[in-house]
């Protein structure tokens, strides 16, 4: 079956021309002009990621991410013009995975949704199962916090706990293992691939998405702990 992408563009000129670059390429690909019928489809239909445009009429691009993730953890591709640094850190914070400026060359998108669409997908798992081989238990508090790469869960208790692809792989490499001080610049080569645009800022984003997750209190971190000066290491408890 072949992979769904969505493109949400209101430029109709761009939005074909991706999408036949990308069908070319042998993805699926649904277009949407607008976030209101692109947030429907997302909530009816499973996509493997998508690539948004930010400014768009009616709901804008940072809305229909927020409202977009509940329904699912696909990666998000932003797609635009605007290049200010709060925006690119306003809409990873609202969800986005990456961020690419417009114009943009049709083959860099191609690589970085492909580095995208090469990390470990991520699911909720049986409540009742057992914990595969190679979990590691982050928090035995209060219900263990159980970190299960191979199989691709998070789950504190019975309960999955529900990451994007980018926190899970994220949370994979500091716990690979625990204890250890992993720099900005590392975990940026090793999550994005080299494919996002440079800015180390991008892993405190996500650093502070994925306490939001995992953390009992994510204003005073004990898993994800800061290393003033050198980065950022898992402490398991």
């Amino acid at each position: 079956m072949p992979t769904r992408l969505l493109v949400l563009e209101d430029d109709d000129g761009i939005r074909h021309s991706l999408a036949l670059s990308l069908e070319d390429e042998g993805y699926d690909v649904v277009q949407h002009a607008d976030a209101e019928s692109a947030l429907a489809t997302v909530e009816r239909e499973p996509v493997d990621l998508m690539l948004v445009d930010l400014m768009l009429g009616g709901m804008d691009g940072f809305t229909f991410i927020r409202r977009a993730r509940p329904s699912s953890d696909a990666p998000i591709i932003v797609l635009s013009a605007r290049n200010d640094t709060h925006d690119i850190v306003s809409a990873l914070e609202a969800g986005a995975d990456d961020y690419v400026t417009k114009p943009y060359v049709v083959r860099e998108v191609l690589a970085r949704l492909k580095a995208l669409l090469r990390r470990p997908t991520v699911t909720t798992g049986a409540a009742d199962a057992p914990p595969p081989d190679g979990t590691v238990v982050l928090d035995s508090s209060d219900g263990p916090l159980l970190l299960s790469p191979e199989a691709g869960t998070v789950r504190r208790g019975a309960d999955a706990v529900h990451l994007t692809v980018t926190e899970f792989r994220l949370l994979c490499e500091l716990a690979d293992p625990p204890g250890r001080v992993l720099s900005r610049a590392t975990l940026l080569e090793r999550v994005w691939d080299r494919g996002f645009f440079g800015d180390e800022r991008i892993v405190d984003v996500h650093i502070r998405r994925l306490r939001t997750k995992i953390e009992r209190d994510p204003g005073h971190p004990l898993l994800v702990v800061t290393v003033r000066g050198l980065g950022y290491r898992l402490d398991v408890r």
